[in-house]
């Protein structure tokens, strides 16, 4: 089953049911971990559902003993539990550090990695699911000096590993909405720009993968940059395993919203938003007409100061 949900999910939701068993035996995290002989960091933990958690099965029985668990939670826990030690997959974001996968964005990664369905709208650059090397570099380099060399490098091949799970089995479906200046910006950006659009419309042809562009034309609309993940049933029946949650970021921070009020505003903008993009048939046509302008007017070297990032917003540096 871990295979199918990611080893995220089960831990989050193993963390949320021993939240509320506590909360209804009426303990507090200090009074739990005084009758369990642990430290309340270590329930505060289990509770985050923590990649370095162990969910030894005879520490997960003597948390549903003190919470007096039902039958059901415990045979749902105890075979959640399980599926935590037993055979899961060792995700690529593993393998980075904090200096190339920062600890609030490699939450983001984790679920990204279990989510069903990701939908992404980007207003000034193309989300880092559809950038190619050369496009990812240059995002990097923007603001000049900001980053080591080193740094630079690791953030590419980061980038580029996360678009494997666009093509693994299981895929998640990838819905984006980019803004018509985001592509000509590509445009603007010197020798890459071919290879990028190229790419974009290589993409596409995956089943998987859907890619709206929002006109000029669509006129003042709500968006402003985010991601909106939508996750698989639980196999075990109930609730689902991570409710939807929207995510935003910025240059040195990210806000997960996961209130079903906070995630309907996302969800009905993000309506809104594909529904004033152009086709999928319009997009294609679009971007491949931008492509052979290419051929016709070739941009000169300094173009590509103005290129991916290079708005002034600083927009370089997020990590999405």
């Amino acid at each position: 089953m871990t295979d199918a949900v990611g080893s995220a999910l089960v831990r989050r939701h193993i963390g949320r049911r021993f939240t509320a068993l506590r909360r209804g035996a009426g303990l507090t995290q200090e009074e739990a971990a005084r009758r369990l002989e642990r430290s309340r960091a270590t329930i505060s933990r289990i509770e985050e559902g923590g990649e370095g958690v162990r969910f030894r099965e005879v520490d997960v029985r003597q948390m549903l003993d003190l919470y007096r668990a039902d039958d059901t939670d415990r045979d749902i826990l105890l075979a959640l539990a399980a599926e935590t030690r037993n055979g899961r997959r060792k995700s690529w974001w593993h393998d980075y550090t904090e200096t190339e996968l920062p600890s609030w964005f490699g939450l983001y990664v984790s679920l990204e990695d279990a989510a069903e369905t990701i939908c992404q709208y980007e207003s000034e650059l193309l989300p880092g699911l559809l950038q190619t090397p050369a496009y990812a570099e240059a995002i990097a380099r923007i603001p000049a000096g900001l980053l080591e060399e080193s740094e630079i490098r690791r953030r590419i091949e980061v980038r580029m590993e996360r678009q494997s799970l666009l093509t693994r089995p299981r895929a998640p479906r990838l819905e984006v909405v980019v803004s018509e200046a985001s592509l000509h910006r590509v445009t603007a950006a010197g020798d890459l720009a071919g290879d990028q659009l190229q790419h974009l419309l290589d993409v596409t042809l995956r089943a998987n993968v859907v890619v709206q562009v929002l006109p000029w034309s669509a006129g003042i609309h709500g968006g402003t940059p985010f991601s909106l993940l939508r996750f698989p049933p639980n196999p075990l029946g109930g609730e689902p395993l991570e409710p939807p949650l929207a995510y935003v970021d910025s240059l040195t921070g990210a806000m997960y919203l996961t209130k079903p009020a906070e995630v309907a505003v996302y969800a009905r903008t993000w309506d809104d938003l594909r529904n004033r993009a152009l086709s999928v048939e319009d997009t294609l046509d679009m971007i491949t007409t931008l492509k052979e302008s290419l051929r016709q007017s070739p941009r000169t070297a300094e173009h590509g100061s103005s290129g991916p990032g290079a708005s002034g917003d600083g927009t370089g540096v997020r990590c999405q």
